[in-house]
């Protein structure tokens, strides 16, 4: 499958974004998802990750409450909606995918990357 993340941008400190990730196929049913964030320096961090039925889900402490990961109606796209953004989640965030059941929190769990796209919050 090939994914494709879009939706980052500029925002001011306790604004808002939606990430989207896009899958070349159905990921519904198939595919556990996860979002991770990578900022200069430093490892790449999942963020938010849900099972393959999509009931299953998984947040870091960092973002818990603000953050919320989802899948569209048309069973291709996962979202990651980031409410109250703060400067310390300036990263390039990463969608990513993998073929088991439960939801994952390691990059080395998943075998599908998207590209990246950056987000940057401004204080």
């Amino acid at each position: 499958v090939q994914l494709q993340a879009s939706g980052g941008g500029l925002v001011q400190a306790g604004g808002s974004l939606r990430l989207s990730c896009a899958a070349s196929e159905r990921i519904s049913g198939i595919y556990a998802m996860g979002w991770f964030r990578q900022s200069p320096g430093k490892e790449r961090d999942v963020v938010a990750a849900m099972s393959r039925n999509g009931v299953g889900t998984y947040y870091a402490d960092s973002v818990r409450g603000r953050f919320t990961i989802s899948r569209g109606n048309a069973k291709n796209t996962v979202y990651l909606q980031m409410n109250t953004l703060k400067p310390e989640d300036t990263a390039v965030y990463y969608c990513a995918a993998t073929t088991g059941t439960y939801y994952y929190t390691r990059t080395s769990e998943y075998r599908y990357w998207g590209q990246g796209t950056q987000v940057t919050v401004s204080s």
